[in-house]
């Protein structure tokens, strides 16, 4: 059988407690080989949504795929291929690193025991794999759970808030180290709320509120939107402002923290050919120019347009 170019599919997924849903009708499609994000804010259902793909917690409707296979059904052998941190990890504080590791390869099969010093290694614990865990920062705790659900070689990592609470040197290493698994053939799937940590980490996203999923795709897809839009500073910004507000090629201008906002007319290929005559008529006009780019929107200002819209809808 060829094997799904989803490694997580979901279709109507749907979680209730009582009178309250946590998770509505999520359509989730995961890329094979990605880094995915399940971003939103806290109580927006991400932490449920993992802990039924795991079969956890039961759905209350819809159904879902891992690897190709349908949960809870194939519950077991799916998972087999599966790895998980389900909140903060867990170890006992007064055995080393390594002892830790020891007691999940025990219940495991013998591969398990022989990828130990491998897995310590691939998440930069090694200088200090024979301490007590008790004696590790939360950034250290979190790679050795990651070495923990390495000991499987599993396909697919399912990590929930991974750099909740971490430093930056410790978000900096998460970023890596999960980048790092992808180039590897694997797919990690992260849950988060910190939406520029999972701009720099992830290749494609959904971003969730109320339980909803309500944007998915790339994170150019995701925050491309709108006309090309031009972010100009210069030496005289109201009168390049004028001056641009007359060009065809302009649809608006606006002033904005110190710079121009300048939107175009037509698509970006259009819009590529209209930035070299916006620069020539600034510099003809005998107005410096100090900037000219592109401007880029960015996906916690994408997420905020689009929460908008709900609240407005509400």
């Amino acid at each position: 059988m060829t094997p799904s170019s989803y490694v997580v599919e979901t279709t109507g997924l749907t979680k209730r407690f009582g009178d309250r849903t946590v998770v509505h009708d999520v359509e989730l499609q995961v890329p094979r080989g990605s880094a995915f994000g399940y971003l939103g804010p806290n109580g927006a259902g991400k932490t449920t949504l993992i802990r039924m793909l795991l079969g956890l917690t039961r759905a209350t409707s819809g159904s879902m795929r891992l690897l190709g296979l349908p949960v809870p059904d194939r519950r077991e052998e799916a998972l087999a291929r599966v790895g998980a941190i389900v909140e903060e990890p867990r170890f006992h504080g007064y055995l080393t690193g390594r002892e830790n590791l020891q007691i999940v390869a025990a219940a495991r099969d013998s591969e398990a025991a022989r990828r130990i010093d491998g897995a310590i290694e691939r998440v930069g614990l090694a200088r200090r794999a024979n301490d007590r865990v008790k004696t590790y920062s939360l950034g250290m705790r979190q790679r050795l759970g990651i070495a923990r659900i390495l000991l499987a070689d599993p396909e697919l990592l399912l990590l929930d808030e991974p750099m909740n609470g971490l430093d930056p040197a410790g978000i900096e290493e998460m970023r890596i180290l999960i980048r790092s698994l992808v180039a590897e053939g694997r797919t990690v799937v992260l849950s988060s709320h910190l939406l520029d940590e999972v701009e720099k980490t992830v290749d494609a996203l959904a971003i969730v509120d109320q339980g909803r999923v309500i944007a998915q795709g790339s994170i150019a897809e995701l925050t491309r939107s709108g006309p090309p839009t031009l972010v100009i500073a210069s030496a005289d910004n109201a009168r390049a402002g004028s001056l641009l507000a007359e060009q065809a090629t302009v649809a608006g201008v606006a002033a904005e923290d110190g710079v121009l906002r300048v939107s175009l007319n037509g698509p970006e290929v259009v819009a590529n050919d209209a930035i070299a005559e916006i620069n020539r008529r600034l510099v003809e006009a005998g107005i410096p120019v100090y900037r000219l780019e592109p401007a880029h929107t960015s996906l916690e200002r994408k997420f905020l347009e689009i929460t908008s819209r709900l609240e407005e809808a509400a």
